[in-house]
């Protein structure tokens, strides 16, 4: 015989202890991260996003100083924009041309030296000694102070004329007999180079810093007992630790110095010299000096994919390094 139970009385819960399901609680707490999320995403879309995508639009307009007031009124040009930047037989696409490689001779310089020189005093601060936290601090300063105003310090401390490093050079040590420019023909290069390095290294410094810091001591001391010196502790117990560090790091001081544009415009304003004329004065001269803005355009598209293709080959070398290590 087959008995039914009746239904539980009202307040069984309460007697039981068993508490019900509150699902309109539930969706409130799975909607919470996405609402926390907003602001962000909304700042992103604003900021990087819809510039980027207005930016595409305009590399296919024939967009000039006749139609700034009312770009949409501008007529297409197709990749019209495209062909012309690309011709390197051409003025337009050699004067491209040399500054794409004018910016990679650029970024390979000061990638390596800012790489080095953050190293080199990384492995110096590795360890305690009298005095290391001044020196942290000395090294840093460089990365604390606004752009604008040290790169302007630099540009007085360069003059011919009265400029420090002239002084230093020709009046105390008599390196030379004649002030060199600094901020014209070949030496502007180089000039940009050092302020650049001098700018960038105390980040890749505090990176490899703080990289450093999470290496055991007991792989030194085993590597010291092995009759390791500091040339060999580097080789085959620092650097092997820091490769997630370097892989990020390289990368991202690739994709600064490659796009750097406050360093040569505070030094040499709307037109920079032909030796240093890198990749994103170019792009500026194109669109706000000559005002052909679907030309500066389809440049900044083409760097835009040049940077996309670089970091993907990049990405997909170090993850096979790393699944083969």
């Amino acid at each position: 015989m087959i008995t039914v139970d009746p239904a539980p009385e009202a307040g069984t819960e309460a007697r039981t202890g068993s508490t019900p399901v509150r699902a309109p609680r539930k969706r409130k707490r799975q909607w919470l991260p996405y609402l926390l999320l907003l602001p962000v995403v909304v700042a992103e879309l604003l900021i990087h996003i819809i510039p980027m995508v207005i930016g595409v639009g305009m590399s296919f307009l024939e967009l000039t100083q006749f139609y700034v007031r009312n770009w949409t009124a501008a007529p297409a040009a197709g990749v019209g924009n495209y062909r012309f930047v690309l011709q390197f037989d051409e003025a337009s696409g050699k004067a491209l041309l040399h500054s794409f490689w004018t910016t990679v001779q650029f970024t390979v310089i000061v990638l390596a030296l800012s790489w080095a020189l953050a190293m080199a005093a990384a492995i110096w601060t590795q360890h305690a000694f009298r005095g290391r936290g001044l020196v942290r601090t000395i090294f840093l300063v460089p990365y604390a102070l606004p752009v604008f105003a040290s790169v302007i310090t630099w540009s007085f401390m360069l003059q011919r004329d009265n400029g420090m490093v002239n002084h230093v050079l020709v009046d105390q040590l008599h390196l030379t007999d004649e002030r060199p420019f600094w901020l014209i023909g070949d030496n502007s290069f180089w000039a940009l180079i050092v302020v650049e390095v001098w700018r960038l290294w105390p980040f890749a410094f505090l990176a490899l810093t703080a990289g450093m810091s999470s290496i055991p001591a007991e792989q030194y001391e085993a590597a010291a007992i092995d009759g390791a010196g500091v040339l060999r502790s580097v080789r085959w117990v620092t650097l092997p630790n820091l490769r997630s560090v370097n892989q990020v790091l390289l990368l991202v001081l690739f994709l600064w110095t490659f796009n750097e544009f406050t360093v040569p415009y505070t030094f040499f304003g709307k037109s920079a010299p032909e030796q240093a004329d890198l990749i994103s004065m170019h792009i500026y001269q194109n669109s706000f000096v000559t005002w052909n803005f679907g030309t500066g355009s389809a440049m900044s598209v083409l760097l835009l994919l040049f940077l996309l293709a670089v970091t993907a080959v990049y990405l997909l070398l170090t993850r096979k390094k790393d699944v083969d290590a």
